[in-house]
């Protein structure tokens, strides 16, 4: 790690120095790129040298350690000696963890798709729940939500909602959303007031752009029909409904919410991008790393990673034995409580991986 970080170190002296070369101010187009360059390692660097002054000072103390006769400030100098050695420890962490592979996809906007699971009106409802949820927590971090595709039930649920959301880091934040949600709450068709349990399968995908997935326009099919369900106007009476079929996957998208089949057929390309990214990553990832994915950064969609218990108004989430009783707070947005340690535990599993 330390032989990496000096290289590091040496190339962001070099970069110093072609800046200050007055040929470089030049060629502002080149000036450019090697000030990104350099401003990019400068957090590493900066942490690395406050590590080997720290590493000085450690030394420098034990010196003086040896070469002291009085008692009282020896105790002094080994209490400093203390000190250092856990500044030094934590200054070793941030430098393992800003050396960690960084996720591509962090910064990426999402793809976010809600399907009701077991339950029925229950589960569609609860779908619902987690949409608004969502959307709640994109507004408090000013990220932008369009729905691309919905098939709203007729009491006010979904059986399946497909949204974008746009905005800084969307991606490294909801990626942990990736799972089975289980709810337990007495329905509203329920005249006994017995608790049900059901399920919803949230999928969080990066956005693939065009330059990502390659898709070949002879490898779709695209089909047209009238759009289905709740709509009201004009909605129903036009083809405006597209399907898209990726004969190579198999994979099939629909887009109706739009009245203009062009619009829908641009929406269904974005979420079929998105898909085949997903399932190509999943694939190098299981032949590269199958046995060092983490619990957290998984995204198995078939895993229980979350319980919403209305009557305890709790919140667990089983990956790393949260609990919160702060239900309607969690579905007004309030996620960051549950998405922080996930992202720490993601994080700490990162720097283990690093020191194995």
């Amino acid at each position: 790690m330390f032989d990496r970080l000096q290289s590091v170190e040496e190339k962001y002296r070099k970069l110093e120095e072609d800046l200050s070369n007055p040929e470089m101010l030049a060629n502002q187009k080149e000036y450019q790129r090697v000030a990104k360059e350099r401003s990019d390692v400068a957090p590493l660097v900066e942490v690395y040298r406050q590590y080997k002054a720290l590493k000085q000072e450690l030394q420098d103390n034990h010196e003086l350690l040896n070469e002291e006769p009085d008692p009282e400030m020896r105790e002094l100098i080994r209490q400093e000696i203390s000190d250092l050695r856990q500044k030094l420890q934590a200054v070793e962490d941030e430098l393992k963890f800003m050396l960690a592979p960084k996720d591509p996809n962090d910064e990426k906007n999402v793809i976010l798709e809600i399907r009701a699971g077991t339950g029925g009106e229950e589960a569609a409802l609860f779908a619902a729940d987690l949409f608004r949820m969502y959307t709640r927590y994109a507004e408090i971090r000013r990220w932008k939500v369009e729905v691309l595709d919905s098939h709203p039930t007729g009491i006010g649920g979904f059986k399946e909602i497909i949204a974008a959301i746009n905005g800084k880091g969307a991606y490294s934040r909801l990626k942990y959303e990736s799972g089975v949600h289980r709810v337990q709450r007495v329905p509203l068709t329920e005249s006994q007031g017995r608790v049900h349990t059901s399920a919803v399968t949230v999928a969080v995908l990066p956005e693939a752009e065009e330059v990502d997935v390659y898709i070949d326009p002879n490898d779709l099919r695209v089909d047209v029909f009238r759009s289905s369900g709740p709509g009201g106007q004009s909605v129903n009476t036009t083809d405006s409904a597209v399907r898209i079929t990726h004969l190579p996957s198999g994979l099939v998208v629909i887009c109706q919410d739009e009245k203009s089949q062009h619009k829908n057929k641009a929406k269904a390309l974005k979420v079929l991008r998105a898909r085949l990214l997903d399932q190509m990553q999943r694939e190098q990832e299981a032949k590269i790393a199958q046995e060092r994915k983490s619990q957290v950064g998984t995204g198995d969609r078939s895993e229980r990673i979350r319980t919403y218990n209305f009557p305890q108004n709790r919140v667990s989430d089983h990956r790393v034995n949260l609990t919160l009783y702060r239900l309607d707070a969690v579905l007004n947005g309030e996620l960051d409580e549950i998405i922080d340690p996930l992202a720490a535990h993601s994080h700490a599993e990162a720097l283990q991986r690093m020191d194995s």
